[in-house]
């Protein structure tokens, strides 16, 4: 039997950029499926759908399935002008499976079928009102974004809706049912979760509908899984019905960890977040929440990532904290050397939940997008702190660390954002990647490590290491 692979957040390659995942099991397999982001995109979603998958029984050891579906596919983008946004798919009761998705210029729900979880999917058609009417085009319908799917026998439930601030045009998320041919409306749609401008009263109260819609059966419980109005974090609600009767749960993850306490104070950001979008998947009988981070200092160049969920006998799921080894099992081993785009806790003396500021660290690469090439953490200023959790320790007694660039300062080496410096690591300016090492006693057991630069000039950290 191979050699199980340590599993890193983010869980694909440092240079490729999927956003908005659903995770599904088929088979023996994970698949990803997500929208898809450039490395220095200047807007959201420019590449076609991509898949990839990844043993259930070795979640580090992912595969590049290929393009799936390109932009152009679809009779409404021939010249491929529009991006594909955020899709889902779902298991038809042909067996087949089937994508949905939004152009970004329009508001009907697009689909594509495809024989097998990641082939090559083929333009299907629009679903639609049995009058042929597509949906978000009749009087009344409000405009579709985000589609989410659930498949149980010849009925397919679709989530979407966008609900911004200030917009009372837009209601909530909506969930419509359709028959067995996947395209054809049953139920007209209903609204399952309120958007900000009508969460008063409703047991959602600053944790309103903003977008991304998905859905998860445990048992005889749906959970809605949707990006919320402060968008960083994903939120759940439960219901009995799929379609209505739904309550506010609690939040499930932030790609800043705000509301996490423990390890720093709740309302601290330990990252830079913006934007969220993913899903529940149970593998090997422990449910996971995929969701994605924000790189590079932009909104724009989005990677998925992955945290263990606890749920509890009742059904409720706390808040899970980001993490460097969400799909590890446990922590890393530690030992060896580590890639510093496994960062999870990212941020400075000047606290902000939202990604983007010239004086913030950011993870980046070289070259352009498509290249692979590694990611690393550049832009990194005086007081700048890197987190990466966590590691089982036994024996460290020296730290290393890959560093590049203008400077003149020093790296701190904690376990504790704000604990006992073990180590400092003088640097100094070198245009190559150079190694830097000093004596450094980690005590024994699952520890964090943080980095804090402190001193003048830009340094970027490619690895550390724990020897």
């Amino acid at each position: 039997m191979k050699n199980r692979k340590q599993a890193f957040n983010p869980y694909l390659p440092s240079w490729e950029y999927i956003p908005d995942g659903e995770p599904y099991v088929f088979g023996d397999r994970v698949y990803i499926y997500g929208s898809h982001d450039f490395y220095n995109g200047y807007v959201f979603c420019m590449g076609d759908y991509v898949c990839w998958s990844a043993p259930v029984d070795d979640l580090g050891d992912w595969r590049y399935e290929g393009v799936i579906y390109p932009r152009n596919e679809d009779p409404l983008n021939r010249d491929g002008k529009m991006c594909l946004y955020a899709p889902d798919v779902t298991v038809g009761p042909d067996g087949r499976y089937y994508l949905y998705y939004v152009l970004d210029h329009v508001s009907v729900v697009s689909v594509a079928v495809c024989d097998t979880p990641a082939g090559r999917y083929e333009f299907y058609g629009y679903v639609h009102y049995p009058d042929g009417t597509r949906l978000g085009e009749k009087k009344g319908d409000e405009p579709q974004f985000d589609p989410g799917v659930l498949t149980e026998g010849d009925r397919t439930y679709l989530y979407t809706g966008f609900c911004g601030r200030g917009d009372k045009s837009r209601t909530g998320a909506m969930a419509t049912v359709l028959g067995p041919d996947m395209l054809t409306i049953e139920e007209a749609p209903v609204f399952v979760a309120p958007g900000c401008e009508y969460g008063a009263g409703t047991g959602f109260e600053g944790h309103e509908f903003f977008e991304a819609p998905s859905i998860r059966k445990r048992g005889d419980t749906y959970y809605f899984i949707y990006s919320s109005i402060v968008m960083h974090e994903l939120c759940y609600a439960v219901s009995k019905n799929p379609t209505g009767g739904f309550t506010y749960g609690g939040v499930l993850v932030s790609n800043c960890d705000l509301h996490i306490a423990g390890y720093k104070p709740a309302d601290m950001p330990a990252a830079y977040g913006a934007n969220n979008h993913g899903s529940m998947v149970e593998i090997g009988g422990e449910w996971y929440i995929f969701y994605h981070r924000h790189t590079n200092g932009t909104w724009y160049s989005r990677q998925g990532c992955a945290e263990k969920l606890t749920i509890l006998n009742d059904g409720s799921i706390p808040q899970v904290e980001i993490t460097s080894c969400g799909l590890n099992g446990g922590p890393l081993t530690g030992r060896g050397e580590y890639p510093a785009y496994i960062v999870c806790n990212l941020f400075t003396d000047q606290p902000s939940a939202y990604v983007g500021g010239e004086g913030f660290p950011k993870v980046m690469q070289d070259g352009r997008d498509g290249d692979e090439e590694p990611g690393y953490i550049g832009n990194i200023r005086h007081s700048a702190t890197m987190g990466f959790k966590y590691f089982d320790c036994r024996g460290v007694r020296e730290f290393g660390i890959v560093v590049r660039g203008y400077c003149d300062g020093v790296f701190e080496v904690r376990t504790a954002w704000d604990g006992a410096v073990l180590a400092v690591i003088q640097v100094r300016n070198s245009n190559v990647w150079e190694e830097y090492k000093a004596p450094c006693e980690i005590p024994d057991g699952v520890q964090a490590i943080y980095l804090t630069y402190k001193g003048g000039g830009n340094p970027s950290l490619r690895s550390f290491m724990l020897l």
